[in-house]
């Protein structure tokens, strides 16, 4: 027992001395010099402001459609005998190219009716006039034959008409998007057809709000002048994506509607396209039902400062630096805005810096630095740490 307590006791006495000798040592070791904490303010970058005049772009997109589309109804009734091959969805048609015939027999007989009663009616006429110019015919009996001609002669033109309403054609070159009857099947006046298109023009309704009419000069809706000539306004770029490619086209603003939608409370503006499907000219085709983005010509404004969109703050707030390298938050006017800069037409002058860099949570009068005074500052810490070491 007694051999055990001096061995523990021993072994405690090792382990207080190695205590005792290490803090000995950590109080002998000097102290490190102390450096002043240098609280340096938050470094800046800057824009000096400028001026300059803005030629601005308006954006809007749409649909392409048709300015001609024709439901196709029949005049008369009959059966009908014979189509064109290009009377189908997608089929490209001529002006006046008959696109399908109703029987005709009913009609042609008419004709032949209606004319064979004109040259009664003629002879008719012929002999009554004949006689009241002899005195032998009363003014009556020649005024009957008279109108008896006309009545004969307004149903030959009828007749006619109708014969030619056996052929269904239209006064223009066209795309047939539907086809709604066929060969064979009985039709009578009224029955739909089909749903055909002009491919000499498409247009494509634009939205645009309050803001967007103040830079862009529309036509008005009156159609054309007293001249005769089409009032045309602004021009358009219109894109779409087409074959995976970016595919651009020439379009002019030709009206505006004129009417504000009460849903939305924006203004279409109606851009044309000639020969969308380039039956006419060369290039890329602009199918209808396409939908595309619209670049519009908008008016020029002059001593406008351009600055980064990134910067604003809020709606209409900017970060400025004093000549004391101190933050001022002030609010602008912002005329207009893209996806890369905002315009600025009242609020700030050119010649003052704007301070462009991110600040978490800038307050007026704040410090910062800027990359001019850095090359100040940077001389007067190293002559300090230089000294204490």
């Amino acid at each position: 027992m007694k051999s055990s307590f001096s061995r523990y006791a021993l072994i405690g006495g090792i382990i207080l001395g190695a205590v005792l000798l290490a803090g000995f040592l950590i109080s002998m070791k000097p102290q490190p010099p102390k450096k002043e904490t240098i609280s340096l303010d938050p470094l800046v970058e800057t824009l000096v402001l400028t001026n300059m005049t803005a030629d601005f772009e308006v954006r809007s997109q749409g649909t392409v459609r048709p300015r001609t589309e024709t439901v196709l109804s029949a005049e008369i009734s009959g059966t009908i005998t014979n189509i064109s091959p290009k009377f189908v969805a997608g089929g490209v048609f001529d002006r006046n190219e008959v696109l399908m015939r109703i029987d005709p027999t009913n009609y042609e007989v008419a004709v032949t009716q209606a004319e064979a009663l004109v040259k009664q009616r003629q002879i008719e006429y012929d002999g009554a006039k004949k006689l009241r110019s002899q005195g032998y015919r009363a003014e009556a009996e020649f005024a009957a034959a008279e109108a008896a001609l006309a009545t004969a002669r307004a149903e030959a033109v009828r007749a006619r008409r109708n014969l030619e309403r056996t052929y269904i054609r239209l006064p223009y070159d066209g795309i047939v998007r539907a086809k709604e009857t066929d060969l064979g099947q009985f039709v009578s006046a009224g029955t739909r057809l089909g749903v055909v298109f002009a491919t000499d023009y498409a247009e494509v309704r634009l939205p645009l709000t309050d803001s967007d009419l103040a830079f862009v000069d529309l036509p008005s809706g009156s159609g054309p002048s007293s001249s005769g000539e089409e009032i045309t306004g602004p021009q358009v770029r219109l894109s779409a994506t087409r074959k995976g490619e970016l595919v651009e086209w020439e379009a002019d603003i030709v009206r505006s509607e004129g009417v504000v939608d009460e849903k939305s409370r924006v203004t279409y503006a109606v851009a044309r396209i000639v020969d969308p499907y380039r039956r006419q000219n060369s290039g890329d085709t602009l199918p209808i039902g396409t939908f595309v983005r619209a670049a519009i010509e908008g008016s020029a404004a002059a001593d406008v400062i351009r600055v980064p969109r990134k910067v604003v703050r809020g709606a209409n707030e900017l970060l400025f630096l004093t000549d004391e390298n101190k933050i001022e938050i002030r609010e602008v006017e912002i005329v207009r805005s893209d996806s890369e800069y905002s315009y600025i037409g009242a609020g700030a002058q050119v010649g003052e810096r704007l301070v462009v860099s991110a600040i978490e949570a800038p307050i007026n009068g704040m410090s910062v630095r800027t990359e001019e005074s850095l090359d100040e500052d940077t001389p007067s810490a190293s002559n300090e740490s230089g000294g204490e070491n």
